[in-house]
């Protein structure tokens, strides 16, 4: 299995609906098919907000990352978000995870990016050991939080 990386594009939008459909089932997310449809669509048409990757083969993919785009003063200038990784069930612990988290920062070194970030779930110790084996660390003096509007 490979990790390689294709920039998602409007040909990709069932392959990756039903990725999202997947994870958010996995993970408790609740969500329709118009929000996941409207939350990826203008990632994939072009949108300068964010992008997404598909992880493996772009016609039978294993996975998919989002990225969404910020502006951070403190890293000074263009930095992203880790808004969802998911990798298929049956074809994850085969480090496939680690390799996109590596080869993500290349992807997107020609676009200034100054820093990426992500969010986790600090009792999920297996989600923390990838994260961190791919050059992540916590900010213990801060912590993400939202305000849904």
């Amino acid at each position: 299995m490979s990790a390689a990386l294709t920039l998602g594009g409007p040909e990709h939008l069932d392959r990756m609906l039903a990725l999202v459909a997947a994870f958010h089932t996995e993970s408790g997310i609740r969500s329709t098919e118009t929000r996941r449809r409207d939350g990826v669509a203008p990632l994939l048409d072009g949108v300068p907000h964010g992008c997404a990757y598909l992880i493996g083969p772009p016609r039978s993919p294993i996975g998919y990352i989002v990225i969404t785009f910020g502006w951070s003063v403190e890293f000074g200038g263009l930095d992203a978000i880790i808004d969802e990784l998911y990798i298929r069930p049956g074809v994850r612990g085969r480090g496939i995870a680690s390799e996109a988290l590596i080869a993500l920062p290349r992807a997107l070194a020609g676009a200034g990016l100054r820093a990426i970030h992500l969010e986790v779930d600090r009792s999920n110790a297996a989600a923390m050991k990838l994260y961190q084996k791919a050059g992540f660390q916590p900010r213990d003096q801060y912590m993400l939080m939202s305000k849904r509007l």
